[in-house]
């Protein structure tokens, strides 16, 4: 292990990084992770860039030889070679196939993933190699499950390949009544499928836009099954956010959303799995949550033993660090 002392390091991020106005994993596992390196002594020099934006700006103003970070999401428009002469580390939250991407994964000097999954996708997919440091996560008060388990929570905003539609589909085949759905996330990224999904929602399925901090918080402790019905999730924080209140989580088999839900200790899972993309597979999942006491009782069994398992931010900044240290050691002397 590399055990060298943190220097600098540049990091580009999205603009709006920390917006309350428009929270995403992404933009909370960036915050988390570049305070996490900051606590482990690196000097972190942030520099904000909206997306689809032009990054030679930036990047030309950083000295020979600068450590720099960044995110996936802004990487694709990372002019290759004008970055030969720095010290270039992608971070990939999810593979998105669009022009440049395939030319910055390979010219940058380490790449790192938020997931095993898309550690495993980017090997595959262009042939090279990464890191995953996988997100951590608070431990949580543990919720109070309801008699009935009515309460039902969807943490994304809502966008295609988080599936809402669908939700609202299997929703819509539940009878009326004896359930409930607080969808939280915003209605403004893409507003038409949006205006969507809340047409065709069903009575009991209501949006409160985005919320976090407290707010956030009361929502998870007001839940008793999470539901994500993700097309496409490399992670998917909200699962062990989720977990790490003991509450059992209904996802997809989308990418890497089955290893987010994992297992507990003795084997079980802490939630149900579905095809993404098929409501009745969903409806049939929550019908069964719902008219089966013994099965909610052995899947909240499972989520508080699997809470027990969850790791926590400063591991995820110790993995990221790590990669860094690599890259700057590696750089200083072959450079």
């Amino acid at each position: 292990m590399n055990h060298s002392p943190p220097g600098g390091v540049h990091v580009i991020v999205p603009a709006d990084i920390d917006d309350p106005a428009f929270p995403s994993g992404g933009n909370a596992y960036d915050r988390r992770v570049l305070d996490g390196l900051a606590t482990l002594g690196w000097t972190v020099r942030e520099h904000p860039v909206p997306v689809g934006a032009a990054l030679g700006p930036v990047l030309d103003t950083l000295p020979d030889g600068a450590l720099v970070v960044v995110d996936g999401l802004l990487a694709p428009a990372v002019p290759v070679e004008r970055v030969r002469r720095l010290r270039l580390v992608v971070l990939a939250h999810m593979l998105f196939g669009v022009p440049g991407e395939r030319e910055v994964l390979t010219a940058a000097d380490a790449v790192l993933t938020t997931s095993e999954w898309c550690r495993r996708e980017v090997t595959r997919r262009y042939g090279v190699a990464a890191t995953a440091a996988p997100p951590g996560v608070d431990l949580g008060p543990l919720a109070e499950p309801s008699e009935t388990g009515e309460r039902l929570l969807c943490v994304a905003a809502l966008l295609p390949h988080k599936g809402q539609d669908v939700l609202a589909d299997a929703l819509a085949l539940l009878p009326a009544g004896g359930w409930r759905c607080l969808c939280v996330g915003s209605l403004e990224r893409a507003p038409e499928f949006a205006a969507e999904v809340r047409d065709r929602a069903p009575a009991g399925m209501r949006f409160a836009g985005p919320r976090v901090g407290a707010d956030l918080d009361a929502a998870y402790a007001d839940a008793d099954l999470l539901v994500l019905p993700s097309r496409a999730d490399s992670y998917g924080m909200v699962v062990t956010e989720a977990l790490a209140r003991g509450i059992p989580v209904l996802a997809t088999t989308a990418q890497g959303l089955p290893e987010t839900l994992g297992r507990a200790p003795d084997g079980s899972r802490p939630g149900m799995l579905v095809p993404p993309g098929d409501a009745p597979a969903l409806a049939t999942a929550l019908r069964r949550w719902l008219a089966e006491p013994s099965a909610r009782a052995a899947l909240r069994a499972s989520a508080r033993r699997r809470r027990e398992t969850l790791t926590g931010w400063p591991v995820t900044a110790a993995l990221a660090s790590e990669v860094l240290s690599t890259v700057a050691t590696r750089e200083s002397t072959s450079r």
